[in-house]
């Protein structure tokens, strides 16, 4: 079932609507945008990630890719190698393991929901957005390629 939508700037859309029983094997999944934001005074930003939650799969994946000229588009004297390890750090939190330090005894979504609290550092989550996939992790590429690169 499918309906069409026409949105207040003229776009149509289709919309693909799900019942209880209809959706195969698909399971719900969670995702937020990790974004820079260099000035948080000036609350410009760039997408420079995605994570990725799927308690079906128990599933916890973050990707990023920082594009450095936009970041220094925004704030010419950003710390980009700190920016990077900032992403670095919330991708091995995600992977677990022992370079996740203390998170690594923590199930997915624990470390889901502690990523994705608010911040007010440069890098910070945005709001949290839901879907159904068959593959968490390749819904995190497919969310990569089209929200952040």
């Amino acid at each position: 079932m499918s309906e069409t939508h026409i949105h207040m700037a003229g776009h149509v859309v289709e919309r693909h609507i799900t019942r209880a029983g209809q959706g195969g094997d698909r399971d719900v999944f969670e995702y937020a945008l990790l974004r820079v934001v260099p000035r948080v005074e000036r609350g410009e930003c760039i997408n420079a990630g995605v994570l990725v939650y799927s308690r079906a799969k128990a599933y916890v994946g973050a990707r990023t890719h920082l594009d450095e000229a936009r970041l220094l588009a925004l704030d010419p004297e950003a710390d980009v190698a700190g920016v990077r390890a900032a992403l670095g750090a919330i991708e091995r939190h995600c992977a677990g393991g022992e370079e996740a330090g203390q998170a690594a005894r923590d199930d997915a979504g624990r470390r889901f929901r502690w990523l994705i609290a608010p911040r007010s550092t440069v890098v910070q989550p945005g709001p949290v957005h839901t879907g159904l996939t068959t593959d968490p992790a390749a819904e995190t590429e497919r969310l990569l390629d089209l929200l952040v690169r």
